[in-house]
């Protein structure tokens, strides 16, 4: 059963999830990084808001899991970076641990079935194919 976020985690995810953002944007148009899309699509901050598990969608996504294994090693260097825009928001800032959000890989797979024919609600015969037996 998934427990619900108290109003402060839910406060904290959004807050989270900007001051991210603003950085790792700032970070890419500093650095020499050309053609690097990245957006922070979800924060989900742990109970005792100990854990940040930040789910990023990179572009292009040949480049996704460097990129994801970059922030990951360069972790300490960004929570201190956090630390100092939120200090008088959040006495502790949470480790931050980094994911590849992959739903919108999942979705284009999904819409590229259904056009590709073998969509079960126009053609029934594909539904059997389907079937775990």
């Amino acid at each position: 059963m998934d427990k619900q976020e108290t109003p402060r985690q839910q406060k904290i995810n959004r807050v989270l999830q900007q001051e991210i953002a603003t950085l790792l944007q700032q970070a890419v148009r500093e650095g020499s990084v050309k053609n690097l899309l990245v957006s922070v699509t979800k924060v989900h901050v742990t109970s005792d808001l100990s854990i940040a598990k930040i789910y990023l969608s990179v572009f292009p996504v040949n480049d996704a899991k460097t990129y994801i294994e970059t922030l990951a090693e360069n972790s300490s260097q960004l929570r201190h970076d956090l630390a100092q825009r939120m200090k008088n928001q959040l006495r502790r800032i949470p480790e931050l641990h980094f994911y590849l959000d992959d739903s919108l890989d999942y979705i284009e797979g999904i819409d590229q079935e259904l056009n590709e024919g073998s969509n079960p609600l126009i053609n029934p015969e594909f539904l059997d194919s389907r079937q775990k037996k």
